[in-house]
């Protein structure tokens, strides 16, 4: 037997033994009683409070179940080599600091994609071997935040490489530092570009995470992954510090197991910095005292919710149009108004005019360029320095087979032209004549969808929304999206929290047996 091949049978033969011993190894009850599966961040802190947990017990837990099934599902990409000394400096501080005067993050875990700038001994490198060992000038604005409010950053979640801006014909949550990110229900399509975060979040790897989203990049990986995604309004959280797509889509927000730890590490992210103007304006969107306190059981009560049908289409599968009207069942039962068959009025516009595909390439290109010209030090300092490094490292990278046509055609972009600017005109105009109109005109407080299908109309107007675990089909999840106006998070929270507890869906990956 060659070397090649034995090499691929001992990886073969680790795997199995991996996939065999994944039941024996799932989160155990500590010799307190307390259990970490499922925990929440106001679970761990009671915990805390009771002296059942510690933030160092907290964070090896973790660890641990990183080294056995991340293998597997790959949703880190990195783990930081200070999380302990950081759980240690958490628990020293609980014990000395006046009772109440910590923040409701303090000593809990967070991942954060590996597109957000920590400045520390972790890369931050969008999932590419050309911006490995780059050094970034500063934390991310958001990751200020969490280091503020005691949290302790785990490690980066793995993600779709650039954020899925390479290449179009690369699988979800895949990226060459990596590897193929895998959904823990499934072992198939995490859906991306967010993955990691949400792969991590929900097979215990992680108490909460941090995406992002430029077009579905929270929503749809927290749908596929049974977990609470948080796409926030533009500007209401940093992207300072973040490798960009599109400054004018582009938001940081929470994927969590629940809609309230989602509350809790958005009102920690949200607010001013002064190195992403953005946040100036959407600041007026925040309200006093935070968001936890819209976490409302009888928060669908009085709200009226559209339901555009042309996103219920689901061809012959029963199923899911049987399951989908219990959920809207559920949202009557629980005093919301649907207003139904509701048509966006240019839609047949938005879904055949490439705006935003010409947007985003001409964004794309001006926005990394100034971000890698700000880093402190990085193996490439333009678009076309990474086109030339992907070419030089294709075997490296693994990535020959999927090329690179996002870039490709960003870089053939000069600027902002005639047509550049005429894309921009149309996805306002179609904001403002198409989703803002439905609004206005019908008083919704939020439109409701299946899975992150709505994304696109959110996206190219900065609008929020929140996915919540809808349920299983096959074994594979899918979410209900409650998309709103800017600066409704109250709103959509309020919502979203109160059809979580009405349903209580999410439920943890199966057990996995190996199959012969």
């Amino acid at each position: 037997m060659d070397s090649a091949r034995v090499s691929y049978f001992f990886q073969f033969l680790s795997t199995i033994l991996v996939l065999v011993t994944f039941p024996s190894v799932l989160p155990k009850t500590l010799a307190s009683g307390f259990s970490v599966k499922e925990a929440t961040v106001k679970d761990l802190q009671l915990a805390f409070k009771r002296n059942q947990l510690t933030s160092r017990q907290l964070v090896e837990f973790y660890l641990n179940q990183i080294k056995i099934q991340n293998p597997i599902l790959k949703g880190v990409l990195e783990v930081n080599p200070d999380a302990l000394a950081q759980a240690d400096k958490a628990d020293r501080e609980r014990k000395i600091k006046a009772p109440g005067s910590l923040s409701g993050l303090h000593g809990i875990p967070i991942l954060v994609k590996d597109n957000i700038a920590t400045k520390d001994k972790l890369n931050t490198t969008a999932g590419s071997f050309a911006l490995l060992g780059s050094v970034v000038p500063r934390d991310a604005g958001v990751v200020t935040k969490l280091r503020k409010a005691g949290a302790i950053i785990l490690g980066k979640a793995t993600l779709s490489e650039w954020s899925h801006q390479r290449s179009s014909n690369a699988p979800n949550g895949w990226n060459a530092r990596g590897g193929q990110g895998k959904n823990p229900y499934t072992l198939d399509d995490p859906c991306g570009s967010s993955s990691g975060s949400a792969i991590s979040v929900a097979a215990n790897l992680v108490t909460v995470s941090i995406g992002t989203e430029t077009d579905g990049s929270i929503l749809c990986p927290s749908s596929a992954n049974s977990a609470v995604g948080i796409k926030p309004t533009v500007g209401l959280t940093s992207r300072a510090g973040v490798v960009p797509i599109s400054p004018r889509q582009d938001s940081v927000g929470p994927i969590c197991r629940t809609v309230s730890d989602a509350a809790y590490v958005l009102e920690t992210i949200a607010g001013i910095d002064t190195y992403d103007n953005a946040t100036i304006e959407a600041s007026k969107y925040i309200p006093k005292g935070g968001y936890a306190q819209f976490l409302k059981k009888d928060g669908l009560r009085g709200k009226r919710l559209g339901v555009v049908r042309l996103y219920y289409n689901f061809g012959n599968d029963t199923f899911l149009h049987e399951t989908f009207k219990l959920r809207l069942k559920t949202l009557r039962q629980r005093g919301a108004v649907l207003v139904d068959n509701l048509v966006i009025d240019n839609i047949d516009e938005i879904l055949s005019v490439p705006s935003e595909n010409i947007a985003l390439n001409f964004e794309f290109k001006l926005a990394l360029n100034a971000y890698l010209k700000d880093l402190v030090a990085s193996p490439v300092k333009s678009l076309a320095d990474v086109i030339a490094f992907n070419n030089k490292h294709s075997k490296l990278e693994e990535l020959g087979k999927y090329g690179q046509d996002h870039m490709l055609e960003a870089e053939k972009t000069n600027g902002i032209g005639k047509v550049e600017k005429q894309a921009l005109l149309n996805m306002t105009r179609w904001s403002q004549n198409g989703f803002e109109k439905l609004m206005k005109r019908n008083k919704l407080d939020a439109v409701v969808t299946p899975f992150a299908s709505f994304s696109g109309i959110l996206a190219i107007g900065g609008y929020p929304g929140v996915i919540v675990p809808a349920g299983y089909e096959k074994g594979m999840p899918f979410g209900f999206c409650f998309g709103g106006l800017k600066g409704s998070e109250p709103k959509l929270i309020e919502i979203a929290y109160s059809f979580e507890q009405a349903t209580l869906i999410r439920k943890p990956p199966p057990l996995r047996k190996l199959e012969v």
